[in-house]
């Protein structure tokens, strides 16, 4: 008879089961901890390497605890939201693009909230890093000096 396997689990669900744990704890907790939280569901080994893998990837801190550690999330669910289309908007070289498409793609509501969002940001923030297809505006925000596929106020 062959020999099933249970169906993988979607790319990144043991992470974000982890970081649910940690968030809701709201402290740091050892690898035995998040594993009791889990229901068990998960070997301790599984849920130590997990843990090891987000705190390469910067989305927790760990603090000695006796032979092993101590984790605590390093951003809340946004902030780690946020923190992963950043990584994914740097490991492209057409930046410009990337974010093109991605406004395009966006729902009405979802544009004007960006739209609302970029205008009530602190301008100097915006320039931070400072891309040299930047320059500042008239208005005082970022805006390309070389054109794109839209630009501000442009059609959809």
């Amino acid at each position: 008879m062959p020999e099933t396997h249970p169906a993988r689990r979607p790319p990144g669900e043991l992470e974000a089961s982890v970081l649910a744990a940690l968030w809701a704890a709201g402290g740091p907790l050892t690898p035995a901890d998040v594993q009791r939280d889990l229901g068990r569901a998960l070997a301790r080994t599984t849920v130590t390497t997990i843990l090891a893998r987000l705190h390469d990837k910067g989305a927790v801190a760990r603090t000695r605890a006796g032979r092993g550690y101590a984790y605590t999330p390093t951003q809340d669910s946004p902030g780690l939201a946020a923190r992963r289309m950043r990584t994914e908007l740097d490991k492209e070289e057409d930046r410009q693009t990337v974010l093109a498409r991605f406004v395009s793609q966006l729902s009405t509501d979802d544009e004007q909230l960006l739209r609302a969002l970029l205008d009530d940001a602190d301008p100097g923030a915006l320039l931070d890093d400072a891309d040299p297809g930047v320059e500042e505006s008239e208005a005082g925000r970022g805006v390309r000096a070389h054109g794109g596929e839209r630009g501000p106020g442009g059609p959809r």
